[in-house]
């Protein structure tokens, strides 16, 4: 029997200072059995991030060729793709061709300055793509935060985000690898 996904549910208040943007969402995550909660917690921090009323979380890790979060127009074409974690590098310049903009939202510490060294090369002729960097203080402190029911407000200023639940605050000095 396939164990099933648990379900984790997140009222995220966005104040975006660089882009002028100020929502609040409420957010709905299925976290697959064999996602961590700083995998996830770290797709909470990508939807801060890319925070729109069309941005929506993907079908998650069951299912290859899909996006962690996604943006589409009203056409259905997919306006941003945002990846979490170190995806492989054919896979996301796949995403370039289907895509106006593609995120990789990269995390996991040394494993992020090696998956860079083998895929910056290539990834680095993407046009299309920017990849940004989490550190790994503030991935392992935002999956402390992890609960099924949270409150949290994210805080983006100057390519830094800060992300709250009212008692503990992560701040996250991301680091870009690759602008747009």
């Amino acid at each position: 029997m396939a164990l099933k996904s648990t379900i984790f549910k997140v009222e995220l208040s966005v104040a975006d200072i660089d882009r002028g943007y100020y929502r609040d969402h409420s957010l709905t995550l299925a976290r697959h059995p064999s996602e961590t909660d700083e995998r996830m917690m770290v797709r909470v921090l990508a939807f801060a991030l890319h925070a729109d009323a069309a941005l929506e979380f993907g079908p998650g890790l069951s299912t290859e060729d899909e996006p962690d979060l996604v943006r589409r127009d009203l056409t259905g074409a997919i306006e941003e793709w945002i990846e979490v974690g170190l995806p492989d590098e054919r896979e996301v310049r796949k995403a370039c061709g289907r895509s106006r903009a593609v995120h990789v939202l990269a995390y996991g510490g040394r494993a992020v300055e090696l998956w860079w060294q083998a895929a910056g090369e290539a990834l680095e002729r993407q046009e299309r793509l920017s990849v940004t960097e989490v550190p790994p203080e503030a991935s392992r402190a935002l999956a402390a935060m992890a609960g099924r029911s949270m409150r949290l407000q994210a805080t983006i200023q100057e390519g830094d985000a800060l992300v709250t639940d009212g008692s503990t605050s992560v701040h996250a000095a991301l680091r870009v690898l690759k602008p747009s």
